[in-house]
């Protein structure tokens, strides 16, 4: 009978609260530890007036369900959903299941909504980009809702969805950008640190689905050394960047919990 590891879950806190319960119905002793916090949008005027624009847009990629969330909480009142209903021009692109459901719950119809199919296991833009390629040509229109860092104002979705927009302009399309949120690096405490430190060579597993996220911690801890952590990443660029950062163990998985769980039980 093994001891399975302990998992720190990094995503923001409204994610890491799921699968940190998620987690622990499997049995794990799961804790939450974001390495990004959310934010409200930078500019919330901006972001209000691009609701008034959207009907020039033909689809909308959201790239997280942080960013449908804090989207949609700038709706003027009284507008009408604008993925209400099976027909419509506009179309809603997302990568993963999170913001598919994120999505649907603010009221959206799922037959307007377009992302990478569960079975392939692969939830990041090339995937996406495989599903909606076909329809996306000269003159098409596609609005990408993300974050902006909290330091530089810059978009901070990592290279996946930046490539997503480099292949819809090179096929012609018109894309834009909107920051719904911000992303804000965590500041520690002593406490926190200290118990960091010893989460990077105690065994723990780090599941890591974001790059960005594993940049913050290594650069809050400078002195750290990971030679001894282990880590569950959910890309290759994730996986490669643990690596990069010193991780002495990392494994690769696809975002499926049951893909999760099997990769966190190797490591036990």
């Amino acid at each position: 009978m093994f001891s399975l590891p302990r998992v720190i879950v990094t995503r923001p806190q409204r994610e890491a609260q799921a699968w940190v319960a998620n987690l622990r119905l499997r049995g794990m002793d799961a804790v939450a530890l974001p390495l990004i916090c959310i934010g409200p949008a930078p500019d919330p005027a901006a972001l209000r007036q691009v609701w008034g624009t959207l009907d020039q847009f033909d689809a909308v990629l959201f790239v997280s369900g942080n960013a449908v969330e804090h989207f949609f909480a700038q709706s003027p009142i009284g507008l009408a959903h604008p993925l209400q209903g099976a027909q419509g021009r506009l179309r809603a692109f997302v990568t993963g299941p999170g913001s598919h459901a994120a999505l649907v719950a603010t009221g959206a119809n799922a037959q307007r909504i377009d992302a990478p199919p569960l079975e392939g296991g692969a939830f990041d833009s090339e995937a996406l980009w495989e599903q909606v390629r076909h329809s996306i040509g000269p003159g098409y229109r596609v609005l990408i809702v993300r974050g902006s860092d909290a330091a530089t104002g810059a978009g901070s979705e990592g290279a996946g969805r930046d490539w997503f927009g480099e292949q819809a302009a090179a096929a012609g399309a018109q894309v834009q950008f909107a920051a719904a949120y911000t992303r804000i690096a965590p500041v520690w405490t002593d406490a926190q640190r200290a118990w960091i430190a010893q989460a990077a060579c105690d065994g723990s597993v780090w599941l890591l689905s974001s790059s960005q996220a594993l940049n913050n911690l290594t650069a809050s801890l400078p002195e750290q050394t990971w030679g001894h952590a282990k880590a569950v990443a959910t890309h290759a660029r994730i996986a490669e960047a643990a690596r990069l950062a010193g991780f002495g163990t990392v494994r690769e998985s696809s975002p499926l919990l049951a893909d999760i769980t099997a990769s966190i039980e190797s490591l036990a």
